[in-house]
């Protein structure tokens, strides 16, 4: 027996990010994607025009959040299942408020996305809210735990590394380069904005297009010209990373230099 078919609105302000989570849902049977949005009040324009049967949100987007146009379809009173499909975990208890079917978190995997559109398809009114909001707080748990690792390839090997101990990130021409206090070695992800999205925002800063740094393991800051600045990492190299000028007035807010 073939799966129920659903139509699906997906919104997210990062046309790659979009384009990706459309590429995945259109490998799974039965998911016909009817309308993308690059924010939020698009999003509810479109959930409104078209009624879908299941809207995909990013929780980050410019007009209007991913949770205020749940919340608006909430309060209309409209037959909608909301996934959010976001890079921060923090906000299970929200998604629980808006009655969130699911909540995955980016990179997105094809299989707990498809774990997720079967899910939608059950409907959110099958459990009772407190056993839905029980089912999101585990769920985030589980998918946090497997966020602390980051896997390195050094030489031959492949070693697991805390995202705590990682002191810096630095594109090069050819990969991505990820260094700890034990390790240095390369990434297999693509880019500094995919690797990004698997590290605690609050930790890990974007100083440079080409760097992004653990502000916990910054040894020394060294003015430069221009009111700039050369960050000075805690590794056995004392690696010296510059900061960006638009990124040299948030250092100096938050060390009060």
């Amino acid at each position: 027996m073939s799966s129920p078919s659903l139509t699906a609105v997906v919104a997210d302000d990062e046309q790659l990010a979009r384009e990706e989570l459309c590429f995945l849902l259109s490998r799974i049977d039965g998911v016909s994607i009817v309308a993308q949005a690059a924010d939020g009040v698009h999003a509810l324009d479109e959930i409104s025009r078209l009624a879908p049967d299941v809207a995909f949100l990013d929780v980050q987007m410019p007009g209007m959040s991913g949770f205020e146009v749940a919340r608006r379809v909430l309060e209309s009173g409209t037959d909608l299942a909301v996934i959010f499909v976001t890079a921060f975990d923090s906000r299970a208890v929200e998604a629980f408020e808006v009655n969130a079917v699911d909540y995955v978190l980016k990179p997105v995997e094809a299989a707990r996305l498809e774990q997720a559109v079967q899910r939608a398809r059950k409907r959110r009114g099958e459990q009772p809210l407190g056993d839905q909001l029980e089912r999101l707080v585990r769920l985030m748990a589980a998918q946090r735990d497997r966020r602390n690792q980051i896997a390195v390839k050094v030489a031959e090997r492949i070693v697991l590394v805390r995202t705590e101990d990682v002191i810096y990130a630095s594109l090069t021409p050819d990969s991505i380069t990820i260094v700890t206090g034990q390790v240095s070695g390369t990434s297999n992800y693509r880019t500094l904005d995919e690797l990004q999205t698997r590290l605690d925002p609050e930790v890990f800063w974007r100083v440079h297009r080409s760097h992004l740094v653990n502000i916990n393991k910054i040894k020394e800051i060294v003015p430069w010209f221009s009111r700039n600045y050369i960050l000075r990492m805690n590794d056995s190299k004392a690696t010296e990373i510059p900061v960006s000028r638009s990124q040299t007035r948030r250092l100096r807010d938050y060390l009060k230099l």
